[in-house]
C-alpha cells in the first residue's frame, strides 16, 4: 500500500513553528463564581422576575 507522504518528512512544519508561551489563566474558585452568578440573577434582577411568575411543584 503506497504512503501520504514519507516518514522523513514527518513533524516537520510542527518543528518549525515558533514556540508560544501559553498566557496564565485567571479563573476564579467554583464557590467565588457560584456566589457572583447568585447575586447577578436573584439580587439584583428586576422586581419583576424576583418571585413573579408561575410555581413549580415538584
Amino acid at each position: 500500500m503506497p504512503t501520504h507522504g514519507s516518514l522523513t518528512k514527518a513533524g516537520k512544519v510542527r518543528a518549525q513553528t515558533p514556540k508560544i508561551e501559553p498566557q496564565p489563566r485567571t479563573r476564579i474558585a467554583p464557590k467565588q463564581r457560584t456566589r457572583s452568578n447568585y447575586t447577578k440573577r436573584i439580587i439584583h434582577a428586576p422586581r419583576d422576575e424576583r418571585g413573579g411568575g408561575r410555581r413549580q411543584r415538584f
